[in-house]
């Protein structure tokens, strides 16, 4: 089920593990919160950041879904090897934009090994993405397929899929510092843009850890919400957005025109690469 080399770059050769376990893959396992916040802290880059996402173990109830869809799998996907495993971030350290969603779709990023790959929310945002210039493709359908990101870094809060597609408060918080760490690792890093409420309110967390003072009371979540932050590393911008998820899309509250100024302000924002 999880033999397969994860997506992009990454590689589970070269890293010194110490005493830490690894799976049959040779990815860092981390099974309890206290794990994560420190695998995270210790991360170097976002390539063995990647990595200890990869052989997370800290939420047993995502760990059981996560893999039993990935072992039942769905009829039309029946011949393919699912990934079935937390889903890294997509995208260069040198990124200036921050994307982030809520979970891996269940057959979407779950299936595919990348984050909203594969599936209607991933058609959405990749798609919008290239409109703005910040791929080279605007189709994302499997790993191998050639899609390269440039300025952009796309993450969710909860790096798996989640039974209905609603992670627990606690396991957001669990979830908290890899998010954190990311985040942490793109120091050109000057808008982020938030796909729904859940991601809005996972986010504020972080950047209290990062050392940004936060506005009180703090903004609610909506469509075109912007609020500039003044932190350690200079101003970072967040954006909301509907998140591109079917329910969305498919009523009309989101439209592609919506989309695309959010994130055709953030390429503002963000400024020249």
């Amino acid at each position: 089920m999880h033999g397969r080399t994860p997506p992009g770059d990454r590689t589970a050769a070269g890293w010194s593990t110490g005493r830490v376990a690894v799976d049959a893959q040779g990815f860092p396992v981390t099974r309890t919160p206290a794990g994560v916040a420190r695998s995270a802290r210790g991360a170097r880059d976002l390539a063995v950041l990647d990595a200890r996402i990869s052989g997370c173990r800290a939420c047993p109830r995502l760990v059981t879904w996560r893999e039993e869809v990935a072992r039942v799998k769905r009829a039309s996907f029946r011949d393919e090897e699912y990934w079935g495993r937390p889903v890294p971030g997509l995208g260069p350290a040198s990124a200036r934009i921050a994307v982030v969603g809520l979970a891996p779709a269940a057959h979407g990023g779950n299936r595919t090994g990348r984050v909203f790959t594969g599936d209607r929310s991933g058609d959405w945002i990749f798609a919008a993405l290239w409109r703005a210039g910040l791929t080279n493709q605007p189709t994302s359908t499997h790993v191998g397929d050639g899609l390269e990101l440039t300025g952009v870094r796309v993450a969710a809060a909860v790096r798996c899929a989640p039974p209905d597609n609603a992670p627990t408060p606690a396991e957001r918080d669990t979830c908290s510092p890899w998010l954190a760490r990311e985040l942490a690792l793109l120091p050109d890093l000057r808008v982020v843009v938030v796909l729904g409420g859940f991601g809005w309110t996972a986010l504020w967390p972080v950047l209290a850890g990062a050392g940004y003072p936060l506005p009180r009371p703090r903004p609610a979540f909506g469509h075109g919400v912007e609020v500039t932050l003044e932190g350690p590393r200079g101003p970072l911008t967040l954006l909301g957005s509907y998140h591109v998820s079917q329910q969305n899309t498919f009523t009309g509250r989101l439209t592609e025109p919506m989309l695309d100024a959010v994130l055709s302000r953030a390429t503002e924002l963000a400024g020249p690469g």
